[in-house]
């Protein structure tokens, strides 16, 4: 039995620093293209891939650094107007940089205030809020800035500095002996008894 968790894709999504979410994602499909070649080769090996839980993230559009505006919300494009993002993808499957003059436009269900940029946060891991003198999360006026547009208002409590879990349906991909089992929806329990009857314990 072996676990592999790619812990960085949900580290990274809290402060909703979604590029190197992504990147930790990319490195997580290598991984589970490692156990697909080691199941080639010993077939009574079965994988699942899953998550413990869900983000309420998505990607709405793109963002057009040519596109004509005063403020980085006017490039942002949707629908027909989106088009494709124009990421330089490198020899090793990653972006070579998450700064594309037309990238990804993504947003989250929920979030605490902070200063929409979208823009890549190059210099380090984004911290979208600090304390105010009453103990309630602010959005960082460090991001107030440069690009920074607007402040994105305030859907979580206040006492929390992150977005945080969503209770979406979360997928579960498998393949080999006991994939069968992996049904089109279930209780989460069910993945645990399905990893139970493939490694044939005893009840």
């Amino acid at each position: 039995f072996l676990m592999v968790e790619a812990g960085l894709i949900d580290k990274f999504t809290h402060p909703m620093d979604w590029e190197r979410a992504v990147y930790d994602t990319i490195m997580y499909d290598k991984v589970v293209a490692l156990a697909l070649e080691f199941q080639k080769k010993n077939p009574d090996t079965l994988i699942i891939v899953t998550g413990d839980h869900t983000h309420s993230i998505s990607v709405f559009g793109t963002v057009d650094d040519n596109k004509p505006g005063k403020t980085m919300r006017e490039k942002v494009g949707a629908y027909q107007s989106a088009g494709f993002p124009n990421y330089v993808i490198g020899a090793d499957g990653y972006p070579v940089s998450p700064w594309a003059s037309k990238r990804l436009a993504v947003g989250y269900g929920n979030h605490p205030d902070y200063w929409e940029t979208f823009t890549p946060k190059l210099d380090g891991t984004f911290n979208p809020t600090i304390k105010d003198k009453d103990g309630n999360y602010i959005a960082d006026p460090s991001y107030a800035s440069g690009a920074a547009t607007f402040i994105a208002g305030n859907l979580n409590p206040k006492a929390e500095a992150t977005e945080v879990h969503s209770v979406d349906d979360q997928i579960v991909a498998a393949s080999g002996p006991g994939s069968e089992l992996v049904r089109v929806y279930q209780d989460n329990t069910g993945v645990f008894q399905i990893m139970v009857k493939a490694l044939g314990l005893k009840p």
